[in-house]
């Protein structure tokens, strides 16, 4: 290089224009660039020399000019498709007569500033440029939109989440989702999440905290979660909502209902008195009680249950997504129902005064309560009272004259529990706590026994028994629920402990699960040989499967499934049972110490349940008026049955914290 060589030279990435001045050292050369500023540079440092010698420092801004109007990034697309059919590489200098037809030092340079800035056309090899193939062009086109639409995309995005916690309305797009998405994730499973490094890319640019609380906190000030979200749903695989296509078949069935299998062999009852006995918020209406009056002087009792299966076959499209849910989870805001609502609380239910299909279950009893004989029949019935439990109870008070049938069915259900007592049953009875939130009110009320909840319970174990013994006698693999004889308390033990809830709650810690099978097997809580449930096909897939079953061999078809793949399938099924029972009892807790947290000033009596770990004075105890069971470190020396008050000093349901303390009252 000489002195007056004008060159292009970089400084990280940052391309300038300078004048040599001097030799600077063996190697380096002091350059005067186009701001006046002396600079020693490295040979590496020069990019490209545009003329020899001649120039100084104040032609530089001439020069700049001088070439900018010939930076054209159009021109450079022209000449690539000039030069590619054969492939010919050509440099700056030849690129510029190409393009300006001559090459002058501004030419040249532009022609080398257009080749060494495109990433489309051309690529570098030593001091030449070859232009690409067009496939790899079009490859590079492409990817280069995404590029433009992504970050397009993204300052969308941004804006939009800047509307929105502005309090403006906006539209989110299908790429917002996916980031919103990756949000939820994070929120949800925290550092567990896949998307969690896109989740804290946002979060970051939003100078939030890159936290799964940031993540959860930034979707409740977008308006798309409440701060109540119920993560322990979200962290399961049950779906919230059902996919188009399940409901466009859920609306075909109401539209035109397929052809019942048993519409020959139903047996008309509609002309039967019958009662429904639900909570009042119950929405899908699974079964219905009877009696028949025969004239050798017996009583019959119906138990009729909803036939869904009427609706569907083994493998359709409902069968598939009630397999696949398993279970109707109840939780304190709402259900997730295992059939879309329009058929679960439609043609599914029994509608009072509508007339329904259902699987009906005739039984006569010895006087002491055992099974005398019994049949099972698909059905045609109307019922004709809905009612609620404190209807019921109400009624059998009033002892009225007009609705016998109650009062014959209350008696019953008073032997048959007296009988499976005597056959072994064993009784546990805790207040359990209904919890409801409603408009963003929580309300708790204690289930207590009653006769109205005792007869329905017992008329259930019943048609449940009678399932059983139909499928051991029939040789019908069916989903039978058994369970292991637990080894309970001494007797002298139990008697120690005060009755009711403390009593129940040490029986309770020793009843081993419940397991289901393709096997009868005996159930020894219930002291029954075999036992199915099958009264809520609505809402419960197992009971769902044993009305296939039981119909299939009641019209003498082929049995839908093997005991095989009935086993395989209630394997799943226990599964994903199991997971929303789970969630179900997360979500009662939460809801439940979010109750306590608000009521912080209340005074709760504490009944002392049961023992945790009594060497760190750690125990259960029962808050009485809201039937809740909570862990708590006793202050001080207490003993099982012991009654005492308690405030809540510190509740957090988002954490799964509270602390409690003894109220103490003053003797002044």
């Amino acid at each position: 290089m000489e002195k007056g060589t004008l060159i292009e030279y970089r400084v990280h990435a940052e391309r300038r224009l300078a004048v040599a001045e001097r030799p600077d050292g063996k190697k380096n050369w002091i350059v005067i660039d186009e701001f006046g500023q002396s600079q020693s540079i490295r040979p590496q440092q020069v990019s490209y020399e545009i003329a020899k010698d001649g120039y100084k420092p104040s032609d530089l801004a001439n020069f700049r000019k001088e070439v900018e109007p010939l930076i054209d990034p159009d021109s450079v697309e022209v000449a690539w498709e000039i030069l590619v059919e054969d492939s010919e590489a050509v440099s700056p200098a030849e690129m510029a007569l190409l393009l300006f037809s001559d090459q002058t030092p501004a030419q040249c340079y532009a022609a080398y500033s257009l080749l060494s800035q495109d990433k489309l056309f051309f690529k570098q090899k030593g001091d030449r440029y070859e232009p690409r193939p067009a496939s790899q062009v079009a490859e590079l086109k492409h990817q280069k939109e995404v590029e433009e639409t992504r970050q397009r995309d993204w300052t969308e995005f941004l804006s939009r989440v800047s509307q929105s916690l502005a309090g403006e309305p906006v539209e989110w797009s299908n790429s917002d989702r996916i980031r919103i998405e990756a949000i939820e994730k994070y929120a949800v499973f925290g550092e567990e999440a896949k998307e969690r490094m896109n989740a804290k890319e946002i979060l970051a640019v939003l100078q939030r905290p890159e936290t799964p609380e940031g993540a959860f906190d930034l979707l409740v000030d977008l308006g798309l979660w409440t701060e109540h979200e119920n993560l322990f749903l979200r962290r399961t695989q049950i779906p919230i909502n059902f996919s188009t296509k399940v409901l466009e078949v859920a609306h075909r069935c109401l539209i035109s209902p397929p052809a019942d299998p048993d519409e020959n062999n139903r047996l008309d009852l509609t002309q039967m008195k019958v009662y429904t006995i639900d909570d009042e918020s119950t929405q899908e209406i699974d079964d219905g009680l009877s009696v028949e009056y025969l004239e050798d002087g017996r009583e019959r009792l119906w138990v009729h249950i909803a036939d869904p299966t009427r609706l569907m076959s083994p493998g359709d499209e409902l069968d598939l997504e009630a397999r696949r849910r398993s279970t109707t989870v109840y939780l304190p805001t709402g259900m997730v129902p295992m059939f879309p609502a329009e058929l679960a609380t439609g043609p599914m239910s029994l509608i009072q005064g509508k007339i329904c299909p259902a699987l009906s279950f005739a039984i006569i009893l010895e006087p002491d309560g055992a099974i005398a004989e019994y049949t099972i029949h698909p059905s045609l019935i109307q019922p004709t009272y809905r009612l609620t439990y404190e209807d019921v109870d109400e009624m059998l008070h009033l002892a009225i004259s007009a609705e016998a049938e109650l009062a014959t069915l209350a008696k019953w259900a008073n032997i048959r529990q007296a009988w499976r007592t005597s056959q072994g049953a064993i009784s546990i009875s805790m207040p359990e706590a209904v919890i409801k939130v409603k408009d963003d009110q929580i309300y708790i009320n204690v289930l207590e026994d009653s006769m109205s909840r005792k007869l329905v319970s017992e008329m259930m174990i019943l048609a449940g028994e009678v399932g059983g013994s139909y499928g051991q006698t029939n040789n019908i693999p069916l989903p039978f629920r058994a369970q292991m004889q637990p080894e309970l308390p001494p007797e002298e033990e139990l008697i120690l402990l005060e009755p009711g809830p403390v009593r129940s709650c040490a029986i309770r810690r020793c009843m081993p699960r419940s397991e289901m099978g393709t096997n009868p097997a005996r159930h020894a809580s219930l002291a029954l040989d075999a036992y199915t449930q099958v009264t809520s096909p609505i809402r419960r897939y197992s009971d769902l499967l044993a009305h296939f079953q039981i119909k299939a061999h009641l019209r003498g078809d082929t049995l839908p499934f093997s005991a095989q793949e009935l086993q395989e399938m209630l394997m799943s099924v226990t599964s994903t049972a199991k997971e929303a029972s789970l969630v179900e009892r997360q979500t009662n807790r939460y809801w439940a110490l979010e109750y306590l947290r608000r009521n912080s000033g209340e005074v709760w009596q504490a009944l002392v349940l049961r023992w945790l770990k009594e060497e760190d004075n750690l125990g259960l105890i029962l808050l009485e008026e809201l039937g809740l069971e909570l862990a708590w470190r006793f202050p001080r020396p207490f003993e099982l049955g012991d009654r005492l008050d308690v405030q809540v000093s510190y509740s957090d349901p988002r954490r799964d914290q509270i602390h409690l303390q003894e109220k103490i009252y003053s003797t002044i």
